[in-house]
């Protein structure tokens, strides 16, 4: 018999190579955790951590929340399961089959060569790397959402906490969508017709109350970093759609603590900030099994869904479980010297790249604001979301110690929505139909 060779690529190496690794718990792709190793690390599920008995896990907590409030009893923190977020499988392949492949340009914002998936590996994040900061906020940016999804039913409260009341509540609906760089919903990889050259968009409006009602947002991530930020809101008082200003995307939004900027973690430009990696640690994270947490009352109108819960002071906490995760740390400085920030600090999950928990700095170097996203399993949440790879974005608060306020998000996601219009994210859409 004629002996033929057999020919590996360096990706399906290093794919053999884990398949023979897994009894040894090797660690196969950048997307694989060793859960053994975190459990050793993590309080046990059910702990309550509070002022009693933080001093014990203080290495596992951002310092200064601790000091703001598990110290003071504003908040207890209920640790829970330690489990894997892994993305789908198909950005999992894209990442790693391009892995190598993205670059980064000379010019801040430049993006070469990127093609699909994660842009960077784990492997090029060294703090002694003055552009390491600049890869994992491309990183961040090009994490898996989905290529399309729907929040039908949003919900912000709007909470003082020097009078402990809910002054204010208002409901929303949003979508989103990925016009480039898609991996599990047709059209892949791209959406033909993209007049504006966008990566994502994303579209809120408000549907009550009568005040805010009809009002919506449009904004889009450009695939070019270094165009102007487009972004664009339908005012009902004024009949008319405004393009968003630059300066705009820093003000208070809808009267609540929350800045356009502080969308999804930061929807500016990677240009306009000064990134700087500051290491990884281990740290507990409200990541959980939504059908392992205390729900609200109140439920979704077309889904077997309860919202989460908020405890703790005035109600500004999400009341999930907290859970270890690996965590990649960074800073962001603004080049813009009328910014009313000084910095963002982001704790950016591993797994996922999702910047679970996040810090702002006023221009006096002063903390501001605490953001925290609350993220669920896909595959515990709404049976839509089931096999989908898409952390579960259901709950989050943004708190202004400075000024003792916060804002609450309730939400119901529904991840890799096929058919979505493209129609549906242009400007000239924005007043259609308005309420």
């Amino acid at each position: 018999m004629e002996r033929q060779s057999i020919r590996f690529s360096k990706n399906s190496f290093f794919l053999l190579f884990c398949l023979i690794s897994l009894s040894a718990k090797v660690a196969c792709d950048e997307f694989s955790i060793d859960l053994d190793h975190i459990k050793s690390l993590a309080p046990p599920p059910g702990l309550i951590i509070n002022e009693q008995n933080f001093e014990q896990y203080k290495s596992l907590l951002d310092e200064e929340f601790v000091e703001t409030f598990v110290r003071n009893g504003w908040v207890n923190i209920e640790v829970g399961e330690t489990f894997s977020l892994r993305p789908h499988e198909n950005f999992v392949t894209a990442s790693m089959s391009n892995m190598g492949k993205a670059s980064l340009g000379d010019e801040p914002g430049v993006l070469n060569g990127y093609l699909s998936g994660r842009p960077f590996s784990a492997k090029t994040l060294n703090e002694d790397d003055v552009r390491s900061g600049t890869r994992l906020i491309w990183n961040m940016r090009y994490g898996y959402a989905g290529d399309g999804g729907r929040i039908p039913e949003m919900y912000w409260q709007y909470r003082s906490m020097r009078k402990q009341e809910l002054e204010r509540e208002l409901e929303f609906e949003a979508e989103g969508m990925r016009f480039m760089y898609r991996h599990v919903v047709e059209p892949m990889p791209a959406i033909k017709k993209n007049p504006y050259e966008i990566y994502n968009a994303i579209t809120l409006t408000a549907l009550s109350p009568t005040d805010v009602a009809g009002t919506k947002l449009l904004i889009f991530y450009n695939s070019d970093d270094l165009a102007e930020e487009q972004g664009w809101m339908y005012v009902p008082l004024l009949r008319r759609v405004r393009r968003v200003a630059t300066t705009m995307r820093t003000d208070s939004f809808l009267g609540s603590d929350i800045m356009i900027e502080d969308f999804l973690g930061y929807t500016g430009r990677v240009k306009d900030m000064e990134w700087t990696f500051k290491g990884e640690r281990h740290i507990l994270l409200p990541v959980y099994r939504h059908d392992k947490i205390y729900h609200a009352d109140r439920k979704a109108r077309k889904f077997d869904y309860n919202f989460v819960d908020f405890h703790g002071h005035s109600g500004c906490f999400p009341n999930v479980t907290w859970q270890t995760r690996k965590v990649y740390i960074l800073e962001g400085v603004p080049k813009r010297s009328d910014h009313p920030l000084s910095k963002r600090f982001f704790y950016i999950d591993a797994q996922t790249m999702f910047p679970i928990f996040g810090k702002l700095y006023d221009r006096g170097g002063v903390l501001w604001k605490f953001l925290l996203g609350g993220m669920a399993h896909p595959d515990y949440h709404i049976k839509e979301n089931f096999g989908s790879g898409v952390p579960m974005l259901d709950s989050a608060a943004v708190i202004d110690i400075q000024n003792k306020h916060c804002t609450t998000l309730q939400m119901v996601t529904v991840a890799n929505v096929p058919k979505m219009k493209r129609k549906d994210f242009e400007p000239s859409a924005l007043n259609v139909g308005a309420r």
